[in-house]
């Protein structure tokens, strides 16, 4: 029997789409819907018989080595199923979900909301010892995945593992006469697989081409850190400098150099103006330690420098409860750069033996981040050319 196809080019009807969706979900039912890249091929992870059903449908092959993906909403939402993902595979996730990323890695933890699958489940979506996710950059499905009870899980449209379905009409007759829904959203924005990404450690090694190239993943994966003050021209421009500084001689090189092993520096104030230069206090200052302020233009803080930052570090806890009012989803990553023990307190306007106090106190909070998070250690680690991937055999 054919699977009832549904027309989702009628928005006003995307709403009542998206709870049949979910309703077929929940009865077992194969669901094709439309992601940004291929037509993908959904079942809830909670209903054995359905996930068998679509292993089955797929038939992957031994040398396609990747477990089903499970789909899902968000970065922090890839956290229950891999609670220990790096600070690459979070990177990773923040910067290019919803988007054409699949990623692979090992798993699942023990704290995993995997483990409470059924066994015939985890049997499939982790293969052999890794899990993928997947966050599709389509408004429907993503609807789905959020009003979905449970994992959904998802693997693209095809046959064979190498020809994928870019419209319902390239559907092949065994899937659509196998699946129960079809939703259709016309031509898939890409028309070309997600990328396949394998994440060790805090290496990241291409398992299938796709939409994302090489020099794009190179791009995502790059390390920047956020200093944050008030104003942007003494307390976070001198972190920042103070900062570049102690990496380039841990790393042995030039601070010039720490943009080609893919570390990011930057500093930005939650009421700076734009283009103000550092204050000649914090230039002089500086240049005495051994590093230069001179070309330095104050930027306020944006979403788009929280949103890439892997760690931001405020010079007190109101800018630390400024920035999370404003973006709560960046707790994780916001912390006071005295880890509580009082504020980095504003030297403007003050003689210069304030501002190299004020210096002092930064580099004396910084060795407890150097010495333990896992963004600076991950940076002191950071290889020659920059690059902590590869591509691998496209699958």
């Amino acid at each position: 029997m054919s699977a009832i196809v549904y027309d989702l080019k009628r928005k006003e009807e995307m709403r009542d789409m998206v709870h049949r969706a979910v309703e077929a979900l929940a009865q077992g039912s194969l669901v094709v819907v439309p992601t940004e890249t291929v037509y993908g091929l959904i079942a809830s992870g909670l209903h054995a018989p359905a996930i068998e059903r679509l292993a089955a449908l797929k038939a992957r092959a031994p040398q396609y080595p990747n477990p089903l993906a499970f789909g899902v909403k968000s970065a922090d939402d890839a956290l229950d199923y891999a609670p220990d993902l790096t600070s690459l595979g979070r990177r990773l996730a923040r910067r290019c979900w919803p988007g054409p990323l699949t990623m692979v890695t090992p798993g699942p933890h023990r704290d995993s909301v995997i483990q409470r699958l059924p066994k015939s489940v985890r049997k499939v979506t982790v293969l052999p010892g890794t899990i993928a996710m997947r966050a599709p950059a389509h408004e429907f499905t993503m609807q789905v995945f959020r009003l979905n009870a449970g994992p959904v899980i998802l693997t693209t449209v095809s046959e064979d593992g190498q020809s994928h379905a870019a419209t319902v009409d390239e559907v092949p007759p065994s899937i659509r006469s196998s699946v129960d829904l079809i939703f259709d959203a016309g031509p898939c924005r890409f028309s070309q697989p997600s990328t396949i990404v394998r994440i060790d450690g805090n290496c990241w090694n291409v398992l299938r081409q796709g939409v994302m190239d090489q020099n794009t993943l190179k791009r995502m994966s790059e390390i920047t850190i956020l200093l944050v003050c008030t104003g942007n021209t003494c307390r976070s421009p001198m972190a920042a400098g103070l900062l570049r500084s102690r990496l380039a001689a841990g790393l042995q090189i030039p601070t010039a150099d720490l943009s080609s092993r893919g570390i990011h520096i930057v500093s930005a104030g939650v009421a700076a103006m734009s283009g103000a230069p550092a204050s000649q206090q914090a230039i002089q200052v500086g240049t005495q330690i051994g590093f230069e302020l001179h070309d330095h233009c104050s930027q306020q803080v944006s979403e788009r420098l929280v949103q890439e930052a892997d760690l931001i570090l405020t010079m007190t806890d109101g800018h630390r409860q400024s920035l999370l009012s404003r973006w709560p989803q960046a707790a994780s990553r916001t912390f006071t750069i005295t880890r509580d023990q009082g504020d980095i307190s504003d030297p403007i306007g003050l003689p210069v033996e304030y501002y190299a106090r004020c210096a002092d106190q930064i580099n004396q909070a910084l060795d407890w981040w150097l010495n333990h998070h896992p963004v600076l250690q991950e940076a002191l680690a950071s290889p020659a050319d920059g690059n902590s991937g590869s591509d691998g055999p496209a699958q």
